[in-house]
């Protein structure tokens, strides 16, 4: 019975008789496990990168919008059906619920804006006083809306840092009169820069109260509803109780509820899917490396008959033959994974410091499995030669020889 030390000696002996065979059949696993780290890197990057987008603003958020977006059936024909608008009241309403820790009603559109002699077109949104403490805003400068009464609302109007820089430069705005669309508002403060949400910049908006947006827009009701709630609190209680609020004063079901928790779980769930699909194009390199294993084995059991059939004849179990080739192939395809994982990992890393906007994360897990992978291709790869070797007869393999 051959131990498992001299098992794995003949099988580095047998790899390092044909170095240049031996190499090209680890670089073609190397490279597969390589492309495979590095696809499936950026993937988890991304995945990665767009919750902590979606997540700056906070987890605990539930919005409502007017309408139905989820139906059981085909609306019945030849009945017109209405829905009836989100109000200011409901929003006071929402804002007012157990559990609740802060309400916008949000009004937006694409408008004109100008001031200091100069004129920008760029998203206007009319807000609740409280949506720095329902998104995690904050304030750089002067003082957001004030809490007022929708038929008391004053003109105030708060800059996002790039529109600020757009209309005023380096000077203070604080104070200033701007012209938005046919009604003048006074600049009351300028937010802190947040950057790019998704594509869109969030500092070059500005933001009004809900009462005034819909009477620049000529609208009757709101846009949307969002709400903050107290943490560690269910997010599916708190929508069981936005949905009772609202369908006992609209008399029906006319609405949607999106809690940021269901939104980030289906986002997480595309992104786990796209993060396995990169990941399968790049194991279609493994396959060439596994054909390589088979064609490298084959070649070697041809090429050692007589030392198949001496063994043979001085005793060796046929399991023992079988150990023997089935253990090349898994170092050849192990060493070739290690290979691969450096690579992998080394180009992934070279590709975050020479473009650090590209979202770059090797968890273990995924290194771990990519090895794990690359020593089942060889075993897979390995098991019809080594059969053929253990099936060889003695005398016929002495007489080959």
């Amino acid at each position: 019975m051959i131990r498992p030390g001299d098992g794995l000696r003949l099988a580095l002996r047998a790899m390092t008789a044909h170095r240049l065979r031996s190499f090209l059949t680890l670089l073609e696993i190397a490279v597969g496990i390589a492309a495979v780290i590095l696809l499936t890197s950026i993937g988890e990057g991304i995945h990665r990168f767009v919750l902590a987008e979606f997540t700056q603003f906070g987890t605990n958020v539930i919005s409502v919008a007017p309408g139905k977006v989820k139906t059981s059936g085909p609306a019945p024909t030849g009945i017109p059906t209405s829905v009836r608008p989100l109000t200011l009241e409901d929003a006071h309403a929402l804002g007012r619920l157990p559990h609740i820790t802060g309400m916008t009603a949000t009004v937006w559109g694409n408008t004109e804006i100008n001031a200091n002699g100069r004129l920008r077109r760029t998203t206007v949104n009319g807000v609740s006083a409280e949506m720095l403490k329902v998104f995690s805003i904050r304030v750089s400068s002067g003082q957001f809306l004030p809490a007022e009464d929708a038929d008391h609302a004053r003109a105030f109007i708060v800059l996002g840092a790039k529109l600020k820089e757009e209309l005023f430069g380096t000077g203070n705005p604080l104070g200033a009169r701007v012209r938005v669309g046919g009604l003048t508002f006074r600049v009351i403060g300028i937010l802190e820069a947040k950057g790019q949400f998704l594509g869109i910049d969030l500092d070059d908006a500005a933001y009004i109260p809900t009462a005034r947006a819909l009477e620049l827009y000529n609208r009757d009701g709101l846009m949307k509803i969002d709400m903050s709630y107290e943490e560690g609190m269910p997010a599916a209680d708190v929508s069981a109780l936005v949905k009772a609020t609202l369908t006992a004063r609209h008399g029906r079901e006319d609405f949607t509820i999106t809690t940021q928790e269901d939104m980030l779980q289906t986002l997480s769930n595309i992104l786990d899917v796209l993060t396995m699909a990169v990941g399968a194009l790049g194991s279609i390199s493994l396959l060439v490396g596994g054909v390589g294993i088979v064609t490298i084995m084959t070649i070697a059991v041809s090429e050692r008959t007589g030392e198949i059939g001496l063994l043979v004849a001085l005793g060796a179990p046929r399991r023992t033959i079988l150990s023997l080739f089935l253990g090349e192939a898994v170092v050849l395809s192990a060493l070739g994974g290690l290979f691969g994982l450096l690579l992998g990992v080394g180009i992934a890393q070279l590709l975050h410091l020479l473009l650090p906007a590209l979202p770059v994360h090797t968890p273990l897990s995924f290194i771990v499995l990519a090895e794990n992978i690359a020593i089942a291709i060889g075993l897979l790869a390995g098991v019809l030669p080594a059969r053929r070797a253990a099936r060889l007869n003695a005398v016929d393999a002495l007489r080959a020889e």
